[in-house]
């Protein structure tokens, strides 16, 4: 993904403000598929059979449903979450987000928090964060995307791993597989679309050589 950059401030030591909200929203899971809390108050957004609630942008054969997974192979497209009434779509603003994803080899995708539907192009509004272990762009996954760069893959190609999102006010979370990333704290003052407001959650069909999975993609609130 491509756009300007925006000035960040960065916490990256795993104490913060957003690990009370971490510890208590979930039983982590690892990428293996370990169990988690069974009443953990997170809400499906995938049913795991259907693109039902969900709604691509440009090109929109790039996504399928394959094996109970949401597909991403082809053109540059976004699929955006837009519940049962694509006209009235929910909103987030505070959340923990959680989704096994699983990369293939030299492929690219993101996972957009706050942002807005729009019918072609990259999207204008929100973060993206990175889902990239291997593709020559040297911005791996997790990374805020243009804005917090993580060099170092934290996940490797054709396994299943563990993406978590907190944003609680001004501060995102990354996590992978349990580990803490860093966290993102926005400075007061940021103007424009890009930055955190509320919005829409939406993935990434970056090109036509990537081919990124994702499975069981959940939000809970922490309004």
């Amino acid at each position: 993904m491509r756009y300007a950059a925006t000035t960040v401030a960065v916490r990256r030591s795993p104490a913060g403000r957003l690990g009370a909200a971490i510890l208590a929203a979930a039983g982590l899971m690892t990428a293996g598929g370990a169990t988690r809390a069974a009443d953990d108050g997170f809400e499906p957004l995938f049913d795991g059979k259907s693109l039902a609630g969900w709604k691509p942008s440009e090109n929109p054969s790039t996504w399928k449903v394959v094996d109970g997974a949401i597909v991403c192979h082809g053109p540059r497209s976004h699929l955006f979450y837009v519940g049962a009434n694509p006209e009235a779509p929910p909103v987030f603003r505070n959340f923990h987000l959680r989704a096994e994803v699983m990369t293939r080899p030299g492929s690219n995708s993101g996972v957009f928090i706050h942002s807005r539907f729009q019918d072609d192009g990259w999207p204008q509004t929100g973060y993206e964060v990175q889902v990239n272990n291997t593709q020559r762009d040297p911005v791996r996954t997790g990374s805020i995307y243009n804005v917090v760069k993580n060099f170092t893959p934290p996940a490797q190609d054709d396994t299943w791993f563990l993406l978590e999102v907190v944003v609680q006010g001004k501060a995102v979370r990354v996590s992978v597989d349990g580990r803490v990333l860093f966290e993102f704290v926005e400075p007061e003052g940021v103007t424009g679309t890009r930055r955190l407001s509320e919005g829409l959650f939406a993935l990434q069909g970056h090109d036509p050589d990537s081919e990124v999975h994702y499975r069981r993609f959940e939000v809970k609130r922490l309004d």
